[in-house]
């Protein structure tokens, strides 16, 4: 299993705005993707700025050629999020998932269901 690590930053005045979206947006569209396992959102204020770090879990390089398309590496981004964001990082980080604690994070190899 493979976590793929994204941040973005925001003004403190589209914190929630931001948040919202990301609900009714983005993590939907993370589920309905073929290969997605599960995610990991946090959201912190630091400095005037909110900051997003996302977390999210996928069986495989491939599965995140379904969501990113061909070039994993680098970013995904939605039209709304010039709306919202400072800047827009160029690439994420994607890490082996060798263990994780139940209940946290999905767990390598095993099956989560979905309803």
């Amino acid at each position: 299993m493979i976590a793929r690590i994204w941040h973005g930053r925001t003004s403190i005045s589209n914190f929630d705005a931001y948040t919202e979206f990301l609900k009714r947006v983005a993590i939907p569209d993370y589920q309905k993707t073929v290969g997605f396992k599960g995610l990991t959102f946090l959201r912190n204020v630091e400095k005037d700025e909110g900051h997003f770090k996302l977390i999210t879990y996928w069986d495989n390089l491939d599965a995140i050629k379904n969501f990113a398309g061909q070039y994993p590496e680098k970013a995904k981004y939605y039209p709304e999020d010039k709306d919202f964001l400072l800047e827009f990082e160029e690439r994420v980080q994607h890490y082996e998932v060798f263990a994780s604690s139940p209940g946290l994070a999905p767990q390598p190899g095993r099956k989560i269901l979905r309803k």
